[in-house]
């Protein structure tokens, strides 16, 4: 039986991850503590509360240096820290004074990088930090979703990109699993899933973006991940993971079955 072998929330929108023992399913399928905070343009065309698709604002997808940074987000003390190696590049809480300070750092290392979506984009400054550090808004889909790859699935996707230690923080899943077979996953699309103590009623097929292809240790573009996925498995659109959605919500943790019911 496939079991859940790690599990991800991701604080700030588009940065590194924070693994943990377990995540908090809320009804309607969206992770507690994921994707509280996010990097905006200044001309993202909604308020700062609603989603809107990542391109507007500071993410993987558009800056990839963003992976050599590290955060540690405090949810009780509502403190953000940025670190990049063994220096703090900024740390604040979530007031007016706080997120300026968080602003201007993250402005001063994305213009710094060769490849930033603000060089040349004054209409994007400044950035805002957005988001109450509490509810999860943005995720790349706007229903939200819980987000999940088997270990063997990666393991095949390896093969054909020719690096057999590819590392799943590529694809900013949720949930990793072992003991399913290669792709076995996409089989569950349109079908209903229980994890642990949560019912899914909802699967859907996870499509990639540029995000991919940022290696997540160096910031570098290394390696053609979303060609790669179409060539290599006859995909009509880049494809690896799945989406989920639950009505109820509940607890994961290290260690759960995923079975199909």
């Amino acid at each position: 039986m496939a079991r859940v072998t790690a599990l991800y929330r991701y604080p700030v929108k588009g940065f590194t991850p924070e693994p943990v023992d377990r995540i908090i399913v809320l009804p309607g399928g969206r992770v507690a503590g994921d994707r509280v905070l996010n990097f905006r343009f200044a001309d993202a065309p909604v308020s700062d509360t609603d989603w809107c698709r990542k391109y507007h604002g500071v993410v993987l997808a558009n800056t990839p240096g963003l992976a050599r940074l590290s955060v540690r987000f405090d949810a009780s003390a509502q403190t953000l820290a940025i670190r990049t190696g063994n220096r703090t590049l900024a740390e604040g809480t979530l007031d007016d004074a706080g997120r300026r300070r968080l602003v201007d750092a993250i402005t001063d290392y994305v213009l710094s990088l060769d490849e930033n979506p603000l060089r040349g984009h004054s209409e994007h400054l400044p950035l805002k930090l957005v988001g109450d550090g509490i509810t999860p808004r943005y995720q790349d889909n706007a229903a939200g979703q819980v987000t999940l790859h088997s270990r063997e699935s990666l393991a095949s996707v390896g093969a054909v990109l020719g690096d057999p230690d590819v590392s799943e923080l590529r694809f900013r899943h949720n949930i990793a699993m072992e003991g399913a077979s290669a792709w076995e996953e996409q089989s569950w699309v349109g079908r209903k899933l229980r994890i642990g103590e949560v019912a899914f009623e909802t699967v859907v097929p996870k499509v990639r973006c540029l995000a991919t292809h940022a290696n997540p240790v160096t910031g570098e573009r290394d390696l053609q991940v979303m060609q790669r996925l179409v060539a290599g498995f006859g995909q009509q659109q880049p494809t690896f993971g799945i989406g989920m959605l639950s009505e109820a919500g509940g607890v994961i943790r290290l260690g759960d079955a995923v079975a199909v019911v």
